[in-house]
């Protein structure tokens, strides 16, 4: 959908809108711990349940999509709807992306959308996630379209949204957010997302009883050091917070743009009022990600630095920086290896940090019920 102009800007739909439109933002805190790797955290920002296919249906955005078993087949269909000028999305495996620089692992695996953009027949030029262009060989590219079953060698492309559904997609998007917030979610227990999940995490960080407690679980070392840090394969609390979305402060500053579109779009300037109190969000958030690996522990803000530095070459660059990123990445598992035999926080040290997080995430949950309380009534 090529050339496509938002009905209430003239200009392409904005990401923001976007981020709305597919349920928002939310709040979600797991941990999980599986045989033969380090346990971790996952935080969630935004709705995770089906925000593709939701975007699509309230657009009313019709779609072409071919699909088949045959990697021969795969290529030719990709190469056919190039020649027509369009480009098609591609579901390729995250980790088999040879510019994510990621350990091959038979374990491991995430379908991904990507913007096929031109192809030579041995080389795709694809769009995903950096501002640049970027080159995999189509070999590579058929490979990893075909490693999950579901999505084997998957290709779409996308009708124009209808206008006439833009302000019920709105709604529709706010609703949702709310209902994530405040009420059961769709799967999962209740205490994993919205409110109920900042109450969950803010006890963990002190609790000393409970087995999921961060003293119990995931003490000083590298235990706690993968939760707040991750690897280069297993994103930690920092990722989730400012790498993983599509913007950093765990979007909340994207959101309150969505909104500010959306007081235009629902002519409810109320919206813009909610829109503010996520604004207060985001800088807490920020402060949040900068308390989860600090400056002056030298091996959690290297780590930090590290993290930020590979992300920013990434999106700036491309593949031009593969060679740096390796290099990041490479000091990444060092400093892993570091926490294992010499992780800088006593006991008593731990405690204090987790106690600065709790106290940041129980300001972010105060700010944020506020913000929610103003969407409810301005839409509902």
């Amino acid at each position: 959908m090529q050339g496509v102009k938002a009905p209430h800007t003239g200009k392409p739909y904005s990401e923001a809108l976007l981020l709305g439109v597919s349920g928002g933002i939310a709040f979600g805190y797991f941990t999980f711990e599986y045989k033969g790797y380090l346990p971790h955290v996952s935080l969630l920002t935004r709705n995770t349940f089906d925000p593709f296919n939701t975007i699509l249906e309230r657009l009313g955005i019709a779609q072409d999509v071919q699909q088949t078993n045959k990697a021969d087949v795969a290529v030719t269909n990709l190469q056919n709807v190039l020649e027509t000028g369009l480009y098609p999305l591609a579901w390729a495996d995250y980790f088999s992306m040879p510019y994510n620089d990621l350990v091959s692992d038979h374990a491991m695996w995430g379908m991904m959308p990507i913007l096929a953009v031109k192809s030579d027949g041995k080389t795709v030029t694809v769009a995903d996630r950096s501002s640049q262009p970027l080159e995999v060989s189509m070999e590579t590219l058929t490979q990893a379209r075909g490693r999950v079953k579901l999505d084997k060698y998957r290709l779409m492309t996308l009708d124009a949204p209808q206008p006439t559904k833009l302000a019920g997609a709105v709604h529709k998007g706010i609703c949702q957010t709310i209902k994530l917030f405040t009420e059961q979610p769709p799967k999962g227990a209740r205490d994993n997302f919205g409110f109920a999940a900042y109450e969950k995490l803010s006890d963990m960080l002190l609790n000393t009883r409970n087995k999921q407690s961060w003293e119990r679980y995931f003490p000083p070392g590298v235990r706690m050091y993968h939760a707040l840090a991750g690897s280069p394969v297993q994103p930690g609390m920092y990722d989730w917070v400012n790498i993983w979305g599509s913007a950093d402060g765990a979007e909340r500053g994207l959101y309150a743009d969505f909104l500010d579109e959306a007081a235009l779009i629902l002519k409810k300037p109320a919206l813009k009022d909610s829109a503010e109190m996520f604004r207060e969000s985001y800088q807490l958030w920020l402060k949040f990600g900068d308390a989860i690996l600090p400056d002056d522990v030298p091996l959690l803000g290297e780590s930090k630095k590290l993290i930020q530095k590979k992300y920013d070459l990434f999106i700036d660059k491309g593949n031009d920086a593969l060679t740096e990123i390796k290099k990041s990445n490479g000091r990444l598992r060092e400093l892993l290896k570091k926490s294992e035999e010499d992780f800088p926080l006593s006991q008593t040290e731990a405690a204090d940090l987790r106690s600065n997080l709790r106290d940041l995430l129980l300001k972010i949950s105060e700010v944020e019920q506020g913000a929610i309380d103003v969407l409810q009534t301005a839409v509902l």
